[in-house]
């Protein structure tokens, strides 16, 4: 399934803005993109937000119609994410699940804190450095469980199935004996990365274990019912988190017009 990305704006600049196409429609990579590239096979679909050696903090805005990806802004500035020791920017391809959705209502056990109103995390650790908006088919290898500010926020670690590696590396364990350290490093990364902007160091869950592919896959598949009741009204679009912050999701996809 082909997919085209139409750049708007200066990227230096806040009104910088990706969006999406599919035969010449536009589409929302958060809600008309499937989730699953083959179900049976467990390979599912990535829209790439962040190339891998790159500093700009892009994310699929939720609140904008047809949620096209867009460069972070904090305190009127545009957000980057700072070079760590041995990295340049993210060290891999990091991304999200459509059809995904970290419910801010939902208390996830493992973590004890509600869901970050965004879709699922991804990071893709294959060999190319994918482009902006690029749809990656993936397979699952495991999970960390960051809880960012106070909220459930999981990495779902992940390889393209087209990598050269792909065939050697299905499990957590297979990344070890093919890329030592390499998990470690993630956690580590991810720990530390708001530090340079004056942030504590971030908390996991599990002690900061990754966990493996079987609960990614159950993490998956809830956030994707999650999404689920979210486009069918079963859950308010716009409502209160459980911490009492607001919330607000714009629904606006190809099937609704």
């Amino acid at each position: 399934m082909s997919y085209t990305t139409k750049p708007t704006g200066d990227p230096s600049t806040t009104d910088y803005r990706v969006f999406f196409e599919k035969d010449g429609k536009q589409i929302s990579p958060f809600h008309d993109i499937p989730l699953h590239a083959s179900k049976d096979s467990h390979v599912f679909n990535v829209v790439i937000e962040i190339p891998k050696d790159t500093n700009a903090k892009l994310e699929i805005s939720t609140k904008e119609k047809f949620n096209p990806i867009k460069q972070d802004v904090k305190n009127g500035k545009l957000r980057f994410v700072a070079d760590l020791p041995g990295h340049k920017g993210y060290p891999w391809n990091y991304g999200a699940f459509p059809q995904t959705w970290e419910n801010p209502t939902h208390k996830e056990p493992d973590t004890d804190a509600f869901g970050d109103n965004d879709p699922l995390d991804v990071c893709e650790i294959g060999s190319e450095k994918a482009a902006v908006g690029q749809v990656k088919q993936v397979k699952v290898l495991g999970t960390l469980a960051l809880i960012d500010e106070g909220e459930t926020d999981w990495k779902i670690i992940t390889i393209d199935v087209h990598d050269p590696l792909a065939q050697k590396i299905n499990t957590l364990e297979d990344l070890e004996r093919e890329k030592p350290g390499y998990v470690k490093a993630m956690h580590d990364w991810f720990r530390d990365y708001k530090i340079p902007d004056g942030k504590p160091p971030n908390k996991f869950a599990f002690n900061g274990e990754a966990k493996n592919k079987d609960l990614a896959l159950k993490v998956i598949e809830e956030n994707h019912k999650f999404w689920q009741e979210l486009t069918s009204g079963k859950i308010p679009s716009k409502g209160t988190k459980g911490n009492g912050d607001k919330y607000e999701i714009s629904l606006q996809r190809l099937s609704h017009l």
